[in-house]
């Protein structure tokens, strides 16, 4: 019976002191201070320099302590993960951060690793769709094989030979959009000589004529879309009788092209000479010699 008393006595001094102890903490708890900014940055000079030369949000709106949360050896893992914080994007959904924002401290200072594409398109969605839905080498590129720096918008000269020796990298993006480039349009104030870089025959024989397609720039008839070609009656309409016309059913068999139109003038020939250089059509219903 003794002993039990002893034993007894043993486990609820014990009891006491484990709650004295943590009473004891706890009030040395709240009484101990907290660190601030200004703490860290006694022994922390970098990431301090960083966050007020680049540090976006991060300077404004997130102390030290709002990541991390202690110091050791009173807490071992100090370095938090982004999406403690960051959440609700797609963007945010990925992992390895530190591919791209290598310095958290600086998020916005992007160096983008190589060969990437899903990180870029979580937040540049109508890029990926231009490229997808129009074919062309620029759909098997990654993302970072022209934009090796965030935000960085490469000149098409960089890879690419102009069309002509006057033309700049400015020119390029008149006709060409860099996620679609094989879908090329082009303003009503393209210069024919623009088009003449890829199309020089046309272009010497329209500057050569002197009916009136001469004063007509090249985006006239080939309008809002590359390698349109028009018909001569959506311009001229009709301009022949019918009888002609069913006898001649193509313009070019009497005008040749549009860049290099035929003259009818009767005055050119002489009396009874015959213009050998065209070949008319026969008249419906000749039998053939």
């Amino acid at each position: 019976m003794n002993k039990l008393v002893d034993v007894l006595k043993i486990v609820i001094l014990s009891v006491l002191l484990v709650a004295m102890t943590a009473m004891f903490a706890g009030a040395a708890d709240l009484t101990r201070p907290g660190l601030s900014n200004s703490d860290c940055v006694k022994c922390h000079t970098a990431a301090p320099d960083a966050i007020a030369a680049n540090g976006g949000a991060h300077k404004t709106q997130v102390s030290c302590q709002d990541c991390h949360a202690g110091h050791p050896p009173t807490v071992k893992k100090i370095i938090p993960v982004c999406s403690q914080c960051h959440s609700g994007k797609p963007h945010y959904n990925l992992s390895g951060c530190v591919r791209c924002h290598s310095n958290p401290h600086a998020p916005k200072i992007i160096k983008l690793a190589n060969n990437i594409t899903d990180e870029c398109i979580t937040c540049h969605t109508q890029q990926i769709v231009k490229l997808k839905q129009v074919k062309s080498k620029h759909t098997n590129l990654a993302c970072s094989f022209c934009h090796n720096v965030h935000g960085k918008i490469p000149l098409c000269t960089q890879c690419h030979k102009p069309h002509g020796a006057d033309m700049t990298a400015a020119d390029c993006k008149r006709c060409h959009q860099a996620h679609m480039p094989t879908a090329v349009t082009y303003p009503s104030d393209t210069t024919n000589k623009m088009c003449s870089s890829c199309h020089k025959k046309a272009f010497e024989l329209h500057a050569q004529t002197d009916t009136k397609h001469k004063g007509v720039n090249c985006v006239t008839c080939h309008k809002d879309k590359h390698k349109t070609i028009p018909t001569c009656q959506s311009c001229h309409g009709a301009p022949h009788p019918a009888r002609m016309l069913a006898r001649f059913t193509k313009c070019a068999d009497c005008h040749n092209i549009a860049h290099d139109l035929n003259r009818w003038d009767a005055g050119t020939l002489k009396a009874g000479e015959k213009d050998d250089s065209v070949k008319l059509p026969p008249k419906k219903g000749a039998k053939k010699k």
